[in-house]
């Protein structure tokens, strides 16, 4: 298990996080630790959220044909 040390923190900002542990009910050194894992937690993308939420009330059937409209090219140009 890795350890770090943080030099210089402000009185006022040691005073708010053990604020926050104890309203969160946990220890200042697990309050730092839960900050520090939300963080750096990878974050789920829009189209992995939705997939969540559609599967989560059984699934949607769309009703269209990708392929049915003609289109005419984006000019990017």
């Amino acid at each position: 298990m890795s350890a770090i040390t943080i030099r210089n923190l402000s009185e006022e900002t040691h005073r708010a996080l053990k604020a926050r542990a104890v309203s969160n009910q946990r220890s200042t050194e697990a309050e730092v630790r839960a900050i520090l894992d939300s963080a750096v937690a990878p974050r789920a993308k829009l189209g992995t959220l939705l997939t969540d939420i559609g599967l989560s009330v059984g699934g949607v059937d769309l009703d269209f044909d990708r392929g049915a409209e003609d289109r005419d090219p984006v000019d990017l140009s």
